[in-house]
């Protein structure tokens, strides 16, 4: 049996690029219980750049991200080579919140990005990041208000701006636009674009093709075992998807 590892090496920064890690997975496999669920998965993703993770409806996508995560047991190799920033922000693709739960979204973001108490109020080095983070999610007016007392699509950005406090070098999103109407949609994929641009690494789990086409710099598909990874212009012809996403 191959041995489980995870491994972190840091390295100078080399410009924007280089402010995110570069993350390596080679042959990773997962099984629970008789069930096959990877087998042998091995792509890259470059510091810096916006990486789309695709393929059908059970296929393995979430796994693979708690794998990387460090939340599965695994076999082979999950490799992480920091850059100027460290940290892992992790969007998963909804929030269970118990709707008389007394918490603000500034409360929310509190518990979950310092170890001050969130009757305190936010941190003083992380108030002017909330706040603009806030503000670019379109939440600046409902910081005060109960969590339980959002939408589905307020919850779910709500989320995307607790992965970005404190700002991470690594962001993983498992599908954060599936319950967002347009405008939250719209307002997510900018900040991906702005964040980006700042040299953060991203991986996204993806099902819209066409998007992944306008904004990804890399696309890895992946049904069970790995089915392609590279240049989206080149690999998500019509024909190839439907062949990756066939059982």
């Amino acid at each position: 049996m191959a041995v489980r590892t995870r491994e972190a090496e840091s390295a100078p920064k080399e410009g924007a690029a280089a402010l995110g890690p570069a993350l390596e997975l080679k042959h990773v496999s997962l099984d629970l219980g008789n069930t096959s669920i990877l087998h042998k998965v091995s792509f890259r993703v470059e510091p810096g750049t916006i990486h789309c993770l695709i393929g059908p409806n059970g296929a393995g996508k979430t796994s693979l991200l708690r794998t990387i995560l460090g939340q599965m047991p695994h076999e082979g190799v999950v490799k992480i080579r920091w850059g100027a920033r460290r940290g892992i922000g992790y969007v998963p693709q909804r929030i269970d919140v118990e709707d008389l739960l007394p918490l603000t979204l500034r409360d929310f973001i509190a518990l979950s990005c310092q170890r001050r108490p969130a009757f305190l109020g936010m941190a003083r080095r992380l108030r002017a990041e909330f706040d603009e983070c806030m503000q670019a999610l379109g939440l600046a007016g409902k910081v005060n208000r109960m969590v339980g007392q959002l939408s589905g699509g307020e919850r779910q950005r709500l989320l995307f701006a607790q992965a970005l406090i404190p700002m991470p070098g690594l962001l993983i999103l498992d599908e954060p636009l599936s319950s967002l109407d347009r405008q939250g949609a719209e307002l997510i994929q900018e900040r991906v674009r702005q964040l980006a641009d700042t040299g953060m690494t991203i991986l996204w789990v993806h099902h819209d093709l066409k998007l992944v086409r306008e904004m990804a710099d890399a696309v890895t598909c992946v049904n069970r075992t790995l089915r392609f990874s590279g240049d989206p212009a080149e690999l998500l012809s019509p024909e190839r998807v439907l062949e990756a996403y066939a059982p």
